[in-house]
Parts: C-alpha cells; structure tokens; sequence
C-alpha cells in the first residue's frame, strides 16, 4: 500500500492572508494525522509565502508526539535556508526540488546527468544524517540516471498524468510512460513515489497503472476537497484508495 503524505503549503498560504494565525498549520497537521495520514509534507520557499521557517520547526515538535508518521520536506538545496532547516530538523525525508525561487509551483524535474555531480555531496551530506533522499523527476526516459546521485528514491511529478486526465488527450500513452519511467527506476534501486495535481478522480487509475508506489504526496486537491467535505473526511477517501490498490 502506498503512503499518503500531506502536503500543508496551502493551509499555510491561508493563514498568511491575515495576521491571526487561523488556519493553524499545526492543527490541520494534528487532523490528518489523526484521520490517518501517514505523514506530513511542507515546501518552504526562500520567500516563505506559505510555509514559514517557523512552521517547519513548530511541526518537528508537534510530530514527536505521533510516533510512526514521517515528516517529509521539500525544496531546492541550492537556495535559500533550505539545507539549514533539513539539517536542524532531521526528517525522514528530504524531497529535493529544482524550483527557482519565484516559481508559482514546481514544474519540472531535474534535469539529471548534467546535475549528477552537484546532487552527489549533497545526497551524501544528507544520508549521513539518516534523511532519505528523494529527487523529483519527470517521467522521462534516463530516470534511472537518478540512482548515480546516491539517492534512495525519485517522486514522479504527476501533473502531465493529471492534465491528460481531466483532458482525456494521450491518457494510455502518458500513464504507459510513467509505468515505463517507475519501473526502470525501479530497476536501478530506487523507490518510487508520486505527487502533483492527484486528486480523489485521478489517483486510482494512476495507482492501477503505475506499480509499487511508495508514497504519494498531496496538497493542493486534498485541501480544496476538504473544503467540502472537512479534512477528516477527504483523508479518510484517500485512505480509501490507497487501501484498495
């Protein structure tokens, strides 16, 4: 069964709106964890628009008072305080990302022969640590390439998968290549997990197609579903799916 991570980068953008602290970050943390979620997932971004360095900490100390949920944080090593943070807080995993700092989301994966020699000493540094390491990747032929970092897994980035969905344009062809990309990553000893734009329509189909996921990471749909449906509730359907696969 795979993982469900949560993602709270959009409870963080919320709460930034106004000056009271509501929604509380760690709160919503505290219910997903409650209704099941099996971890927790932040991208904090050098101009800390969503999530807060602040928040990142405070999380760490909710989290020791839930044994057995992971505590996953993504962002680009080569900017902002990124290495800092993961290297005070010591999470289970750091999900590297090659975001520029203004960028609205991620987008793209790296790039990877010519940044297999920048990533190594970093991969290294945070092993070293006890941190898994994953590198967020496009489904592309060359995934494999990853494994030369040291890494331990890759995170496919799904929003291809998710627009061929909600389109229904290149649907076969586009979840072929990500069975193909996950399974030569695979290949090469890396484990595999997902996220970006996988809602409650679209994670089961990729889920069916797509062997041996480990975790899949979702915010954005989770949390605009949980606007309906209140976050116990939505985890709950995740849950629900992941359990089924």
């Amino acid at each position: 069964m795979a993982k469900l991570s949560v993602n709270l980068n959009k409870i963080a953008l919320l709460r930034n709106q106004r000056d009271i602290e509501i929604p509380s970050v760690v709160e919503a943390a505290e219910a997903v964890i409650v209704a099941g979620a099996h971890g927790i997932t932040v991208h904090p971004r050098p101009d800390q628009r969503h999530i807060r360095y602040s928040d990142v900490y405070q999380l760490k100390q909710m989290l020791s008072n839930f044994g057995g949920v992971e505590y996953n944080i993504e962002g680009n090593p080569f900017t902002g305080d990124y290495m800092k943070l993961v290297k005070d807080i010591r999470p289970n995993q750091a999900t590297l990302v090659p975001d520029e700092p203004g960028q609205n989301t991620s987008d793209h994966g790296w790039d990877i022969c010519p940044n297999i020699e920048r990533l190594k000493p970093i991969v290294e540094e945070l092993k070293l640590l006890d941190i898994r390491v994953s590198l967020f990747m496009d489904a592309q032929p060359g995934i494999e390439q990853a494994a030369k970092t040291l890494a331990d897994r890759v995170e496919l980035y799904t929003e291809p998968y998710a627009a061929a969905f909600r389109e229904n344009q290149n649907l076969e062809e586009t979840l072929q290549r990500f069975a193909d990309a996950a399974a030569a990553a695979q290949d090469a000893g890396l484990g595999v997990n997902a996220g970006h734009d996988l809602n409650l329509e679209n994670l089961s189909l990729f889920l069916e197609n797509v062997d041996n996921i480990l975790e899949v990471s979702i915010g954005h749909a989770l949390i605009a579903e949980s606007l309906y449906m209140g976050l116990h509730d939505t985890v709950r359907q995740y849950l629900g799916i992941l359990e089924t696969q």
